[in-house]
């Protein structure tokens, strides 16, 4: 693959406005606004996860926390519970902090500029760009995964991202492919949004639909799945859970809060042991085991061996680990990991 770079597609950023604005997306219920709340609530929840999934969970979030100031005053386990089922959910976090931040240090008011966004918790380069750019019409780059293929194609970029100077490199020419009119940055942000999540993708690609095809380096090569390059690979590991299912005769469900780093930081879990002997040892007084099948659940970079046991006891002899008794009708309303939500529920499909 070549690596010699070839110069800056002349008219990028104007086939991208004019592209946008005819074929891009224009009705996703955070867009057609500059406010920085919404703007940043959708940015944060659309971090590794999918527009669909976020369609579901955005309006129950403004309807809960309608402003900042609302979402600053939350208690953690409420912004988890209404969290539930997103993951990563060290976002979540991120975001209750960060809009403690901006009550504090900015008077309820998101900063105007990129470089103020991204000291604020959770708010990374690429998402402060684009908070910037669609409500305060900075010209800053965005560069997250989706923009990262798209300019790495059109433009032949063959460097290896792994490579932290690498990166940087893209990081200047995705600053120096901007238009020159402020204004166009709302429409040439979300036209590099778009064009990676419906054309440019990450193993199919829609050139007959793209705007810059003919500007395109990789098509030219007739290589764009080689696009982008990065050799090292997060390494994926595993671990066995073994998950205590105890409830008693008035049907509580003994839950624990999980530590705030690690494993589903800060949520409601089971109570989790490495071993089957360590669980049973810590409620010896559990009746009638019921060894569920278990079940592997997958994270970005790590795989989950679920093995849940179903034991029945009393209030009176509750199991030995940290841990507290839970209604049924309350439970629901809790911050779960999305496998246990799942178990309790029934429809974890084991």
């Amino acid at each position: 693959m070549p690596k010699t770079l070839t110069p800056l597609p002349l008219g990028f950023a104007r086939r991208m406005v004019d592209w946008q604005r005819l074929h891009g997306r224009q009705s996703l219920p955070w867009q057609n606004t500059q406010d920085p709340y919404r703007v940043w609530l959708s940015e944060i929840m659309l971090q590794q996860t999918q527009v669909t999934t976020v369609l579901a969970y955005f309006p129950r979030f403004l309807t809960k926390f309608p402003t900042v100031a609302d979402l600053a005053r939350a208690q953690q386990d409420d912004v988890l519970a209404l969290w539930s089922g997103l993951g990563y959910y060290s976002r979540a976090r991120h975001l209750h902090k960060c809009a403690q931040a901006v009550m504090d240090r900015f008077n309820g008011v998101f900063p105007p500029s990129a470089e103020a966004l991204q000291s604020l918790p959770g708010i990374g380069r690429s998402t402060a760009a684009a908070i910037a750019a669609f409500c305060f019409q900075e010209r800053a780059a965005i560069l997250d995964g989706n923009v990262k293929r798209v300019l790495t194609r059109v433009l032949g970029y063959a460097e290896d991202l792994a490579a932290l100077k690498k990166e940087k490199a893209l990081w200047d020419l995705a600053q120096d492919l901007l238009p020159q009119q402020a204004q166009d940055m709302p429409a040439y942000t979300q036209a590099l949004m778009d064009l990676g999540a419906t054309v440019c993708l990450p193993r199919k690609v829609l050139c007959e639909r793209c705007p810059v095809m003919d500007l395109c380096q990789a098509k030219q090569q007739g290589l764009p799945l080689a696009y982008p390059v990065k050799t090292r690979k997060l390494k994926r590991t595993s671990a066995t859970l073994w998950l205590l299912w105890a409830v008693n005769a008035q049907g509580q469900v003994w839950l624990q809060k999980r530590p705030d780093k690690g494993i589903w930081a800060g949520l409601f879990s089971l109570p989790v042991f490495d071993t089957q002997a360590d669980l049973q040892a810590a409620w010896p007084q559990g009746k009638d085991p019921q060894f569920i099948a278990p079940w592997k659940h997958v994270l970005t970079h790590r795989d989950l061996y679920l093995h849940p046991v179903h034991m029945t006891g009393t209030v009176k002899k509750p199991p030995a680990c940290e841990g507290q008794w839970v209604d049924a009708e309350l439970w629901p309303s809790l911050g779960l990991p999305a496998p246990i939500r799942a178990l309790l529920t029934g429809t974890s499909g084991v």
